[in-house]
């Protein structure tokens, strides 16, 4: 029996009462302290990034939120900035991720025009129902895309506004159609989503007159598993007429339930008398769970009063989160643009992992059987490769309370899916990329605090991963390399090795090495901070496994520059192609990468590395042919045409690529040598890559990743070696700022000197008022909190700050 919107089950009745009241009850404690800042002086463009493969959508959402509604273009990632027609707009999205198969999944759209046998939607062919074919134009006049809120005229169907908001659960559309529009129709098309995102079955069906369910399953993210959402959608006002489009056309008054599956045509068209007023809001809800959770999340999220939400009160409720949310975070000084860019980055930020609890505490495991948090929020989408390096940290420092949940969410991966997750997606692993970005992740929570009371059980997860491969009925691959690894110390190079989905760390086993050594480095660490010796005498000597990977006869022909890592076979030899020397620009055993980039990643033994190279002086000189610094430093433009250009530019480089994640630390390698101020030269020129319009955030933006590393630049703090708890300090770019921590403590950052767009150098840094000579904090200084002052010049000390060696961190004992 089909239930009402308002026939939610008994059994989540009084949970919804409660949760409805908490939430009241909370907003004014959620108010920071310094609630005063205005949404002018933390502006957000989400715009930016929705042009040249940054891979964000400008549609609206909550911070960490199940649900997101933005227009669907042609772009695989489901929408670019430059796309000529909407045609839809779905309902969840990724920000910045990758892979094509994602995105768009309930693709809804206003129309009008006659619906019938040789109509403008013509019945009796099903292709009239494509949305490729109806999708309408549009025009960037007037567009508005802002932290919460987003709004669009369409120029198709007599000039229809769009407008979308969104809640953590629930969302609200609103469409105002032309004056004097007689009937109004929306479609929603249940067998499309984004361009490669394939919709493997969906079904759906007519309530009544103001309501609709159902469910769209879909084979998603580079090649990896099918996956259900379940939606829900209630209207403001009654429908009067509908009907169901399928492979046979459409079926005016049917209600359904319809079924269809792979690749074919299906949806639903819903016709409004727009006597009454011209503007038709519908609000949904979705759930990876079932159909109860949609409706206990619209229920929880979307309705007060029994009714719908008005989409004003919505707006109002979602745009009041998102400002809370960045005002925790101030700063001072800076244009427009300036702030601008840097809000949205944070905004950005804090998009991702996505909330996959329902309303009522349930999530669907990677065992695919319903669990329930109790007391806490589950998280799901984690794409680990990109944000253990910056955005991990960032969430740590910025939501503590979050990170605590998103650490547990990991851990309950690895119990109900019996392995940790490389790149989780929705309930299950998607495999894609390499390394082993689990254990970095995990590894900073620990040391961050997140896993207070869940030490040993995140302990015995990751050394089970460490020192062992998932049995082979498990999706997970974990360390694919691992039978090489603990064997020979690196992970053999082997383009036939057998993979379970797109990716495999012996497809790239020079670069899979180097991550290994990095993991097992943080490993040791907290090993060792456990009582656990002998592993943590092991884990550190693994740690130096990136020289088993290190050839030193290696030449860069054009440089004449000797010694990088280079891929070995399964029987030691090192790795050539045929009929040539190896070439250290290649793309041969290195994933999204070359040797160039990745002979950086050994952060936890700079000293071996530098003599690896020849010593220190010939490291930071071959960081100055990387960087191409003498150009970087005369104009910071340069960077345009000297770094790597362009966001899937992987191979043949041997320059610096600001596009993604294997060399984003290699900026605070001259500080971990003693030259920091070449850190603010390549900091304030990479800053030039970020700007106020939609190609503003260089390659990808990685579920926030690229956001997170041009925040730390700019607040003049970076997160160094994994599980170590350092800060790196640089010049900061801003003149002050304030972060919020727990209980009311606050983090000032003070450079008076610093103004965006000009370099100023370190010449003194002083911490609570005592001069501070080595280049970091540690993570419990931060969270003391206390001001950081920087003093700064136009000009470096190059035999000042920074630049001795007992300024310097030094590397965990035994390495």
């Amino acid at each position: 029996m089909s239930r009402t919107p308002l026939e939610i089950p008994a059994r989540a009745t009084r949970f919804l009462r409660l949760a409805q009241l908490a939430l009241v009850a909370l907003l004014p404690a959620m108010a920071p302290a310094h609630a005063a800042q205005s949404a002018a002086s933390m502006p957000v463009n989400t715009f930016i990034g929705t042009q040249d493969e940054g891979n964000t959508f400008p549609g609206a959402s909550a911070p960490f939120g199940m649900i997101q509604v933005s227009p669907i273009g042609e772009h695989y990632a489901g929408w670019r900035y430059s796309d000529p027609r909407i045609r839809g707009f779905g309902h969840s999205f990724l920000s910045g991720a990758g892979c094509w198969e994602q995105g768009g999944q309930l693709s809804v759209l206003p129309v009008t025009g006659r619906i019938g046998p040789g109509g403008d939607f013509d019945t009796s062919k099903p292709d009239a129902f494509n949305q490729k074919r109806y999708a309408a134009e549009y025009t960037h006049e007037g567009e508005v895309g802002q932290a919460g809120y987003y709004k669009v005229k369409l120029t198709s169907y007599g000039g229809i506004t769009a407008e979308t908001t969104a809640l953590t659960r629930a969302a609200a559309e609103r469409y105002t159609f032309a004056p004097g529009t007689g009937t109004g129709h929306v479609l929603l098309n249940v067998g499309q989503a984004n361009e490669r995102h394939s919709v493997v079955g969906s079904e759906v069906r007519v309530l009544d007159e103001r309501s609709i369910e159902g469910k769209i399953t879909t084979k998603s993210f580079c090649g990896g598993a099918q996956y259900t959402t379940w939606f829900r959608m209630v209207f403001d006002q009654p429908f009067v007429a509908h009907g169901i489009w399928d492979d046979r056309g459409g079926w005016p008054g049917a209600k359904g339930p319809s079924q269809q599956g792979e690749a074919r045509p299906h949806g639903v068209w819903l016709s409004f008398d727009l006597a009454r007023g011209s503007a038709v809001t519908a609000v949904s809800a979705i759930s990876h769970v079932d159909a109860e959770g949609a409706r206990i999340n619209l229920r929880a999220e979307g309705m007060a009063g029994g009714q719908p939400l008005s989409f004003d009160a919505m707006r109002t409720q979602a745009q009041a989160a998102w400002q809370r949310e960045l005002g925790s975070v101030r700063i001072e000084g800076g244009s427009n643009d300036d702030r601008t860019v840097f809000y949205t980055a944070l905004y950005h930020a804090l998009l991702q992992p996505l909330t996959g609890s329902d309303a009522d505490g349930r999530y669907r495991g990677y065992d695919d059987a319903i669990h329930s948090a109790k007391g806490w929020t589950y998280y799901e989408f984690f794409s680990l490769w990109d944000t253990y390096r910056a955005q991990n940290q960032l969430l740590a420092l910025l939501r503590p309370e979050r990170a605590r949940d998103i650490a547990n969410s990991v851990l309950k991966i690895r119990q109900e899916g019996g392995w940790l997750p490389r790149w989780g997606y929705a309930n299950f692993d998607s495999n894609v990329m390499t390394g082993d970005p689990v254990t970095p992740f995990l590894v900073d929570l620990w040391r961050y605090g997140a896993l207070k009371g869940r030490e040993r059980e995140a302990y015995a997860a990751l050394r089970e991963n460490a020192f062992g491969v998932p049995p082979h009925r498990n999706r997970a691959q974990g360390r694919a390399g691992n039978p090489s690894y603990l064997q020979q110390g690196f992970v053999q190079y082997d383009r036939s090795f057998v993979a379970k989905g797109m990716d495999i760390d012996p497809h790239h086993g020079a670069s899979a090495t180097m991550e290994y050594a990095l993991a097992d480095s943080a490993l040791a660490i907290m090993a060792k901070s456990l009582g656990q010796a002998k592993d943590a005498q092991l884990l550190q000597q693994r740690a130096l496994n990136w020289r088993k990977v290190w050839d030193p006869n290696v030449v860069d022909a054009p440089t004449g520059l000797r010694g990088f890592p280079r891929p070995r076979l399964l029987d030691g030899s090192w790795f050539a192609e045929v009929g040539r020397e190896y070439d250290p620009r290649g793309e041969r055993g290195f994933h999204e990468g070359t040797a160039w980039q990745y002979q950086w990643l050994v952060p936890q033994d700079v000293p071996g590395l530098a003599a690896a190279m020849g010593g220190t002086a010939q490291a930071l000189s071959r960081l100055d042919q990387f960087f191409d610094y003498d150009a970087v430093l005369a104009d910071p433009a340069a960077v345009r045409k000297s770094w790597v250009v362009g966001a899937y530019s992987y191979y043949s480089q041997f320059r610096y690529n600001p596009n993604n994640e294997p060399d984003l630390h290699a900026p605070w390698m001259y500080t971990l040598m003693g030259q920091p101020w070449k850190t603010t030269t390549v900091l304030r020129a990479a800053e030039t890559l970020f700007g106020n319009g939609p190609s503003g955030v260089t390659g990808n933006d990685d579920l926030g990743t690229m956001s997170a590393w041009y925040l730390f630049s700019a607040l003049g703090l970076y997160p160094d070696t994994p599980g170590s708890g350092r800060f790196l300090l640089h010049a900061p770019r801003f003149a002050r700022a304030e972060i919020d921590l727990p209980q009311g403590r606050v983090l000032r950052i003070e450079a008076p000197e610093a103004k965006p767009g000009e370099r100023r150098f370190v010449q003194s840094v002083q911490w609570g008022g005592r001069p501070l000579s080595r280049v970091w904090l540690d993570w419990e200084q931060l969270q003391a909190a206390g001001t950081l002052s920087f003093k700064l010049a136009p000009q470096p000390d190059t035999k000042g700050w920074g630049t001795r060696s007992s300024d310097l961190p030094r590397p965990p004992a035994g390495i």
